[in-house]
């Protein structure tokens, strides 16, 4: 049996799971995930960690791997680090095991992780930081629009006549929205506008990574956002991509956490063997 802990880094959100795994059983034993709103990360990762031992009634020294992933490679008290594109595409094979694709969508940018039956990147496609397909530009624009944040997903959906907003430069969409505003556009269209818009590149960098058909999970901080998902349904019709069918996941934003979890239990599974090895 060995016990992991997956922590996932993010530049909005720190992510911590906590596994037990005995041969093909994966048990979920904790999770906790904290906003950083401007506070230390490596300072929350630690808070984190303690919570769900806590949580889980186990002390450190009952944990076999720490793994980090995303911007925890300096978190001191970790194993060992893994590159996030492999534990999103990880943790999106535990959350939706038919998932053939992964759209991750964080709070700096979006990229589409075309991936195997067992969790294999295959090729990969992402924005660019200039790109207004980010968390942090949705967050910025509902700030402007005086909407909060679990607001926005509803609102989109009620949309009647969604606007075009730029899909290329989070400059030239928030000076497209403020001209919205300007011309008493209905908050509802301009975030309908805004989900189109990230929908399209979205779907853009899913064909670019040879995403064709199958499931695609969406993961990330926006992986939850009913308007978002709406709207990429919506554009992959457009787009006439009928074969690809995307969806979310109650746990989506843990992925990159769970995914680390997942691959230090393999790492410490793998050295474990070579000790053994090695002391025979």
């Amino acid at each position: 049996m060995t016990i992991t802990a997956g922590i996932d880094i993010g530049s909005g959100a720190v992510k911590t799971v906590l596994f037990r795994i005995e041969d093909a059983d994966t048990e979920w034993i904790a999770r906790r995930c904290e906003r950083i709103r401007r506070r230390d990360p490596l300072q929350l990762a630690r808070e984190g960690y303690e919570e769900v031992l806590a949580e889980s009634g186990l002390a450190a020294k009952d944990v076999d791997y720490v793994a980090t992933t995303g911007e925890g490679e300096n978190v001191r008290f970790a194993t060992g680090h893994f590159y996030s594109m492999t534990t999103h595409a990880r943790g999106g094979i535990f959350l939706r095991p038919d998932a053939r694709a992964v759209a991750d969508i964080g709070a700096l940018n979006g990229r589409a992780i075309n991936i195997d039956e067992r969790g294999k990147v295959l090729a990969y496609k992402m924005t660019s930081q200039c790109a207004s397909g980010s968390g942090q530009f949705l967050e910025n624009i509902a700030r402007y629009l005086g909407v909060a944040v679990e607001e926005i997903g509803p609102l989109s959906e009620s949309a009647k006549n969604p606007e075009t907003v730029s899909s290329i430069c989070a400059v030239l969409a928030e000076t497209d929205v403020i001209n919205m505003v300007s011309r008493g556009i209905a908050t509802a269209d301009i975030l309908k506008g805004i989900h189109l818009s990230m929908a399209s590149r979205l779907v853009k960098l899913l064909k670019v990574s040879g995403i064709t058909k199958g499931v695609v999970l969406l993961t990330g901080g926006l992986a939850l956002d009913t308007g978002l998902l709406a709207a990429l349904k919506q554009e992959l019709v457009a787009e006439k991509v009928a074969n690809l069918v995307a969806t979310n996941h109650p746990d989506s934003i843990y992925a990159g956490a769970i995914g680390a979890a997942i691959w230090g239990a393999f790492r410490h599974e793998k050295l474990a063997r070579l000790e053994e090895r090695a002391a025979a």
